[in-house]
This record gives structure tokens, C-alpha cells and sequence, in this order.
């Protein structure tokens, strides 16, 4: 299948792609604003459209009028390209309200619905509540982006104003999405977490507090682990690796490598020969630890849809730890002479049926998706 992926470079853009190219074979075509003018050559031989590019700040004219004009323009670029795809909407649960955005994400909306019945293809207005995830940007993407920027750098937040709010992680709303080019719905509300604004800010400040000396807080449910998983990428790479203590006496030495606070988890130890290299897979939501013991290594990894690569360099005579970020391809490869020996844990324990865990070379071949 051919799919177009409107606002591709976006927050949930980014995350849609990044789980296409995990778990489908579908030719994704991201397209964002600047190319709109090109958006007929690029729709020819389109089986589907996930439409994410949309306006959010601007004066209120524009916003209102300026996602029904991008609906607009993308019926008549698929008309022109002779193409009649499913339309996956990226709506919001605000377009009931009698506001700009409001007004403007439901008459986007009626166009796309409208079109499709005419086209006699597949519409989803998806309403999407509050969305976080890895890579927010702060003071633009959400509230929680903008808290785990202050958090993560010590800093406090600037203004804190509580109310209960329902949070979505973005590769939840990514899910959903994928899941209605394949069964057009109507219309979908994915449910997230209810939570509040303050609960929030206490929870990253509690993982700031239990994870600077390389702790784990209690990851008991999976809404923790996002939002863990969200506050480490804002670490990453600048804070790592995490130094750990090493207890030596006349009878050797001691490195405690994994302390957490509640939730499962599994460790494992490997040994790698000189030159050999293991790794080269990915994580969607798997929260796993690398940690030397004994001999060295260079850990590699990338991001994933880009060429973005970071390199750290550890050796066992000087113990630290480096977590994973998820959606970073990762490597290890033991560059001593003799064995390698290296600890691995993770939040959960290995479901064969469900590894999370997908295969892809840190060397970019093609970063293009």
C-alpha cells in the first residue's frame, strides 16, 4: 500500500512514520506544509492518507480558516492526482467546542467525510485527547514536553496550573491511527489516562530524584513506563552514561548494576568475543540497561527514520550504565582484546509472542521513510 502521511516531520508525524516503517511493509510518503504545492505528483497511485499536518497557533482567523483550506486543498490534490484514498483524520477532542481550533479541526473534518462518501472510500475522524511521548518539544508540543525539558535540567517550571487531564502517549494515538487505514471507523476517541497537571510534575520530579544516581522508579503500569520513557529521551545523550559505585576489599570488587524501585524486570548476561558486535534492534516501549563489567566497548545508536548517531565509549575498569532510548536503533561491539562481558536488564520480562524488540542496522542504509 501506498500511504501518505501529511505533517510527517511533526511530533505525531515522526512516531507514525517510526511505527509504520517498524510493523508494516507500506510505502510511507510523508509530506509537510512546504511541499503542499507538490501534493498531486506525491498523491498519485495513493491507497491512503493519515492527515496530520494542521494549524494550532496563529491569529484566530487562521486558525479557523486554515485547516478547512488544508482539507480543501488536499480533496482537490487528490482529485487532480485521480486518486480516491481512505482519509485517516488527526482530529482532537476540542472540535466540539465553540472555538477557532474547534470550529476549524471539525470543518476539516465535514470536507474529508464528505469527500470520501463522494470517492466511496474509507473516512476516521480519530479525536485525540492531550498526547505526550519521546521528543516533545517544549512549550510547543504539551505541557508534559515543556515540564520534562525543566525537570531533566534541574530547572523549575515556570508556571503550574492544575486540572484534571486526560494524556495519551503519542505511539498510542499512533496506533490508533494505523488501525483505521485498515478498518475505516466513523469516527475513533482513543481513551487515555486521567490524571492531572500536578500529578504530572510530581512524577517527573520523583524519576529526576530516583534516577540521577541510576535507580529505577517503580514502573508499575504502562502509563509510568511512558512517561519514563518520555523523561529518559530528554537525558539522552547528554546525561549518560550514569557513573556507578564499585565496592572493591581485598576480595575483588563489587558493582551493583540494577537497583528499582517496584514493577518486573529481567536481567541477563552475555559475553562477546573481540570485534563481534551485538545488538542492531530497536525498542518501541522496552526500557533496557547496557552495563560493562569487564573488558570494553563502544555502544552505538541511532535514531530511528534518521542518520542522527551517538557514540559512547566505556570500559569495566570504570563502571557506568547507559539506557536505551526508545526508537534508537542500538548497538555494542567489544573493541579489547579479550572478553567482553556485559549486563542487560529490562522492565519486562521476554514475551516471544511480544519481544518488542525490531531488527535494523545502526549503519544507515536508507534513513528515508
Amino acid at each position: 500500500m501506498k500511504l501518505v502521511v501529511t505533517g510527517g516531520a511533526g511530533f505525531l508525524g515522526w512516531h507514525t512514520r517510526a511505527r509504520l516503517h517498524t510493523l508494516t511493509d507500506h510505502e510511507v510518503v510523508s509530506v509537510d506544509l512546504a511541499e503542499w504545492d507538490r501534493l498531486p505528483e506525491l498523491l498519485s497511485g495513493c491507497d491512503a492518507i493519515i492527515h496530520l499536518a494542521g494549524i494550532n497557533r496563529d491569529t484566530d482567523e487562521r486558525v479557523e480558516r486554515g485547516n478547512e483550506e488544508l482539507a480543501r486543498h488536499l480533496v482537490g490534490a487528490c482529485e487532480q492526482a485521480g486518486a480516491t484514498p481512505t482519509i485517516v483524520y488527526s482530529n482532537t477532542i476540542h472540535a466540539d467546542s465553540d472555538t477557532p481550533y474547534g470550529r476549524g479541526k471539525s470543518s476539516a473534518a465535514r470536507v474529508l467525510a464528505q469527500a470520501t462518501r463522494g470517492w466511496g472510500s474509507g473516512f476516521t475522524d480519530v479525536r485525540l485527547p492531550n498526547l505526550f511521548g519521546e521528543h516533545g518539544r517544549p512549550a510547543y508540543n504539551s505541557f508534559v514536553a515543556t515540564f520534562v525539558d525543566a525537570v531533566a535540567h534541574d530547572r523549575p517550571p515556570t508556571s503550574v496550573v492544575d486540572r484534571p487531564i486526560d494524556l495519551l502517549h503519542v505511539q498510542r494515538a499512533a496506533a490508533a491511527l494505523m488501525a483505521a487505514v485498515d478498518r475505516p471507523a466513523g469516527r475513533l476517541e482513543p481513551a487515555g489516562v486521567t490524571t492531572s497537571v500536578q500529578q504530572v510534575l510530581d512524577l517527573l520530579t520523583h524519576f529526576r530524584a530516583t534516577y540521577r544516581t541510576g535507580e529505577f522508579p517503580a514502573l508499575d503500569d504502562a502509563f509510568h513506563v511512558d512517561l519514563f520513557n518520555t523523561f529518559r529521551a530528554a537525558l539522552f545523550p547528554e546525561q549518560y552514561p550514569i557513573g556507578l559505585t564499585a565496592h572493591t576489599d581485598p576480595r575483588g570488587r563489587l558493582v551493583e548494576t540494577v537497583r528499582c524501585h517496584g514493577g518486573p524486570g529481567q536481567t541477563f548476561v552475555s559475553t562477546t568475543k573481540p570485534g563481534i558486535t551485538r545488538g542492531e534492534h530497536y525498542h518501541l516501549g522496552k526500557v533496557e540497561r547496557f552495563a560493562v563489567v569487564s573488558g570494553s566497548a563502544r555502544i552505538s545508536l541511532r535514531k530511528v527514520l534518521t542518520d542522527e548517531m551517538v557514540h559512547f565509549d566505556v570500559d569495566g575498569d570504570a563502571p557506568a550504565v547507559i539506557d536505551m532510548p526508545t526508537l534508537w536503533v542500538h548497538n555494542i561491539t567489544n573493541t579489547g582484546t579479550g572478553d567482553l562481558t556485559t549486563v542487560f536488564w529490562t522492565n519486562s520480562l521476554f514475551d516471544p509472542d511480544a519481544p518488542d524488540t525490531y531488527w535494523e542496522p545502526v549503519e544507515p542504509k536508507d534513513a528515508a521513510c
